[in-house]
């Protein structure tokens, strides 16, 4: 006899649903009763899928958890196209109506130091994201890809949070030309874009 689809169907309704307020409304503000009434269960059936509220919140941050992997160079972008395609990303994300951050960033400012398991699995996708960058830099042949993933990094973060203050998508296009000079400045080429213009602060795009 099949399995009944009913139990993993309604975990994922309830992580859905956690997913959306805590990202929304903050995960303080939001406790295990809103999230069982506005699924319409009983506190008990969402206990019987997530033990804790930290559960969820754990289960809620490795949901969003997506391990980067540079793409085959042989067959998709190049490395610089993927390093910039970012930055890309990150203005089409910013113009969203419901971006409210880095999910991570948020988890760790809200919670602090009293979770170490949200700690824990914040630290990680950071990471995951330098090593990404890294191992794309070590593509290009530069000289020091450890410091300038980290450097990239920070680009990221920081667009972020200038735009959650100033809610301007062009922060990323900023954080794009910065990045632009700071891989010139590595020897690597950015084909269509003179090294000159690039090292002076006249990238367009």
């Amino acid at each position: 006899m099949a399995r009944s689809p009913t139990k993993p169907i309604m975990k994922e309704r309830i992580l859905e649903t956690a997913d959306r307020l805590f990202y929304l409304k903050g995960i303080r503000a939001i406790g295990v009763d809103t999230i069982a009434a506005e699924i319409g269960i009983s506190k008990r059936t969402l206990y019987n899928h997530f033990p804790s509220k930290d559960a969820l919140i754990s289960a809620y941050l490795e949901r969003r958890f997506v391990r980067h992997t540079p793409s085959d160079k042989r067959l998709e972008k190049s490395p610089v196209d993927q390093i910039l395609g970012i930055f890309d990303s990150l203005e089409r994300r910013f113009s969203a109506k419901d971006f409210r951050g880095c999910p991570f960033i948020n988890a760790v400012a809200e919670l602090g130091a009293e979770s170490k398991p949200v700690r824990k699995i914040a630290v990680a996708f950071k990471e995951g994201r330098r090593l990404w960058f890294r191992d794309l830099l070590v593509q290009t042949g530069v000289s020091d890809p450890e410091g300038l993933a980290t450097q990239l990094v920070l680009l990221v973060d920081g667009s972020i949070a200038q735009d959650l203050v100033r809610d301007d998508p062009a922060m990323a296009r900023a954080a794009k030309q910065a990045a632009k000079v700071l891989l010139v400045s590595a020897g690597v080429r950015i084909d269509g874009t003179p090294s000159s213009d690039l090292r002076k602060g006249r990238t367009k795009g």
